[in-house]
């Protein structure tokens, strides 16, 4: 039979491990995240895909802006049902298409999927037959740019091209804006263009 005692104890015992990971979560600190501008000359191709978890839908989107940040180029599209890691990948091949149709030769392309980035810069094979599909045609673009970098941005710092993505689940055919972007992006780009700073909790 268990004391008065014995049964703090164990109440000590089994409640320790949580009170000490909140202790933890308490005192990390958040992010700053903000969107950088590229250097002058240079375009820079913020991309995202977005999949829906229970319907398996996905949609893709992007932007180009210029080193004043001023917007050159929008996309979004739905893509039909998929994985999260396609999405990501056919909307960074989307964009190179743009890029690449557009006669922009010096790329900064950035995405907020760290594995994606990782994939394209280390150039490493992948498992997935679609994905590597899309994945070679990446690499077949790339090569076609004078100067072109690949990072990994989280996601408070790429919005815009989230909203595009969002944006590409309502659409029945592909859209692309060009020079005039969307009003549910006017405020975002705003945002990035005065250096906004958004906290990533973690």
């Amino acid at each position: 039979m268990l004391t008065i005692s014995n049964i703090i104890r164990c109440q000590r015992l089994t409640q320790s491990p949580v009170q000490l990971l909140i202790i933890r979560n308490w005192h990390k600190e958040p992010i700053p995240v903000a969107w950088g501008k590229p250097e002058v000359g240079w375009t820079k191709l913020n991309f995202d895909g977005s999949c829906k978890g229970k319907t398996g839908k996905a949609s893709i989107g992007g932007v180009l802006r210029n080193h004043k940040a001023e917007f050159l180029f929008g996309y979004a599209q739905s893509i039909g049902k998929t994985t999260s890691t396609i999405a990501e990948l056919a909307a960074l091949r989307r964009g190179l298409e743009l890029v690449i149709e557009n006669g922009w030769n010096d790329v900064w392309l950035e995405g907020d999927s760290k594995t994606l980035v990782e994939i394209i810069a280390q150039k490493r094979l992948v498992k997935c037959t679609e994905a590597q599909r899309h994945v070679s045609h990446i690499n077949l673009m790339i090569p076609e740019l004078n100067n072109c970098i690949v990072t990994h941005i989280y996601r408070e710092g790429n919005r815009a091209a989230d909203k595009f993505a969002q944006m590409g689940h309502q659409m029945k055919k592909p859209q692309i804006w060009r020079n005039n972007p969307p009003f549910q992006v006017v405020p975002i780009m705003h945002e990035d263009a005065e250096g906004k700073i958004v906290l990533r909790r973690r």
